[in-house]
């Protein structure tokens, strides 16, 4: 005789056994993941013209912390640029609606002109503390090149920079550590984080280095490039190409 054909087995209704504290970890937890902030990616610059090294970098970036938002904002007078070379050669105006048509045509990005309404140079700092009171449920993440990393010691109330925002450097397969000063080295001890998992944890105060891009592209080159009537058409979308020669930039 076939045993397990005879067999049936009564149902029984086991209640689960959990611990109060097992039932206040889980509502915790539930209560973080309804509460986490989203991420904001912010990206500044001159813009002069901006072109796909800008916009493909940001996309690298947001898609490596899962940003749904990347604010593009054009600065008015960046106070580092000085020298007539670095000086913005089109006009504030120009510049913003060059970003704003790279916008239209991918809806990752949103112009911000809030430095060009302000005036006058342009201060991340109070940027950023306009940002956080519009954004009050993001983590603002500032990204940045290695260029300005070098340089990020002597930005206007650079230690309070990090209070509002984690700093994010877009870097080259080749970017080079040595170029830091000591102070700049210092202070990658105190505050870089390489896991980004628990960096989207935590509201500011981390400088985390982006996997390396490959675009290999400048708004000074561009310019030298125009200039000499050579070709920019894999530097730039083909609608900032068409309004650079309707508005004879860069000539």
């Amino acid at each position: 005789m076939n045993i397990k054909t005879h067999f049936r087995a009564t149902p029984m209704r086991v209640a689960p056994i959990l611990s109060s504290s097992h039932s206040r970890a889980t509502t915790f937890k539930a209560s973080i993941n309804k509460s986490k902030k989203r991420g904001l990616g912010i990206l500044g610059g001159s813009f002069d013209p901006i072109h796909l090294g800008h916009t493909q970098s940001a996309q690298a970036v947001a898609k490596e912390l899962a940003l749904s938002e990347v604010l593009l904002i054009p600065a008015y007078i960046s106070p580092l640029k000085t020298t007539p070379d670095l000086v913005p050669h089109a006009s504030a105006k120009q510049r913003a609606e060059m970003v704003e048509m790279a916008c239209q045509s991918n809806e990752l990005f949103s112009c911000d002109t809030q430095e060009l309404s302000r005036a006058g140079h342009s201060y991340t700092v109070d940027t950023l503390k306009a940002l956080k009171e519009s954004h009050p449920n993001h983590i603002l993440y500032f990204i940045i090149g290695m260029d300005s990393l070098i340089t990020f010691t002597q930005w206007q109330d650079y230690q309070q920079i990090l209070t509002l925002c984690h700093l994010v450097v877009n870097t080259r397969p080749e970017h080079d550590l040595s170029q830091l000063d000591n102070h700049t080295k210092k202070l990658l001890s105190q505050h870089q984080i390489n896991d980004k998992e628990v960096l989207s944890t935590l509201d500011s105060g981390k400088i985390f280095f982006a996997d390396p891009v490959y675009y290999d592209i400048s708004s000074t080159q561009i310019r030298q490039r125009i200039a000499q009537q050579q070709s920019c058409e894999k530097l730039l979308t083909p609608i900032i190409t068409d309004y650079i020669k309707k508005n004879n930039l860069y000539r």
